[in-house]
């Protein structure tokens, strides 16, 4: 009797997936840095959402790690903005962070806004603001790119992300050194960004699984 070839087993690779707030800025960067480093890579591009607030954005990444048939070591991010605290409480973000804390869900956020990341390419900085607005008026963004505009896509050169990141280290060094000593979540340390460690953990997923 001839024997019957078993079935040959695929065993998918992890996926690296990413939610983000806004609908242009942060996905264009994140996009940008991916397709430059790994080009045809397996890491999921940025998830398309219509959730907008911080325990959304958590709530959904939640929900698509329990989904069936996800590979085992699959990642789970969410990227999003302090914003003003007439916007999004004290207690919003603490319920965000709560919620993602249990489910296993890592949130990258930038305090006030995206933008604190895209200053620190250029220069470092410890000036706390209270909106995109207030930074934009307030900081050296508009001498660094004259004619920047949320949702357009921009090159950034490896020695300028490398400054970013060496930047945003200090930066919340500073930030947290000098910060109220019962405040423990970064909503409310101004000014932070943690977008780095997502850069970190895209690197290292990239160079694991691609």
């Amino acid at each position: 009797m001839p024997k019957t070839r078993a079935k040959q087993q695929y065993k998918l690779k992890p996926r690296l997936h990413i939610f983000c707030e806004g609908e242009k800025t942060e996905p264009n960067y994140l996009t940008k840095y991916i397709e430059t480093r790994f080009p045809g890579t397996r890491l999921s591009p940025v998830r398309k959402t219509d959730k907008n607030t911080p325990v959304q954005l958590v709530e959904e990444a939640i929900a698509a790690k329990k989904e069936k048939g996800n590979p085992k070591g699959d990642k789970f991010w969410v990227v999003f903005d302090r914003e003003a605290k007439n916007k999004y409480s004290d207690t919003l973000h603490a319920k965000a962070r709560r919620k993602a804390d249990e489910e296993g869900i890592h949130i990258a956020i930038s305090n006030v806004c995206f933008e604190v990341w895209i200053l620190l390419h250029f220069q470092n900085t410890v000036a706390p603001y209270s909106s995109y607005t207030d930074l934009w008026n307030r900081s050296d963004l508009r001498l660094h790119i004259s004619n920047y505009e949320k949702g357009s896509v921009y090159t950034f050169s490896n020695e300028q992300i490398k400054s970013a990141r060496a930047n945003a280290a200090i930066m919340n060094q500073q930030t947290c050194a000098g910060a109220d000593s019962s405040w423990s979540n970064p909503h409310q340390w101004n000014p932070y960004s943690d977008v780095h460690l997502l850069l970190d953990a895209i690197d290292d997923f990239g160079k694991k699984y691609v």
